[in-house]
């Protein structure tokens, strides 16, 4: 059986950690920031846990990371 190809786009926005669970940074915090809540940008600051079952379709698509 041939290695299977690791999703390139997939590779550079998710990260396992070394639990195995699938960690992402967080939507809407590259521009148009004024009028967003300061509580709110600091809240997309930090990086998000992908939902289980998602999470089981990434570990497809990111076989070796």
């Amino acid at each position: 059986m041939p290695k299977m190809k690791t999703h390139r786009g997939a590779a550079k926005r998710f990260k396992k950690t070394a639990t195995g669970k699938i960690k992402y940074k967080k939507a809407f915090k590259s521009h148009i920031l004024e009028k967003k809540s300061a509580k709110r940008k600091r809240r997309l600051r930090k990086s998000g846990i992908l939902n289980p079952s998602d999470a089981k379709r990434m570990k497809k698509v990111l076989p070796y990371d």
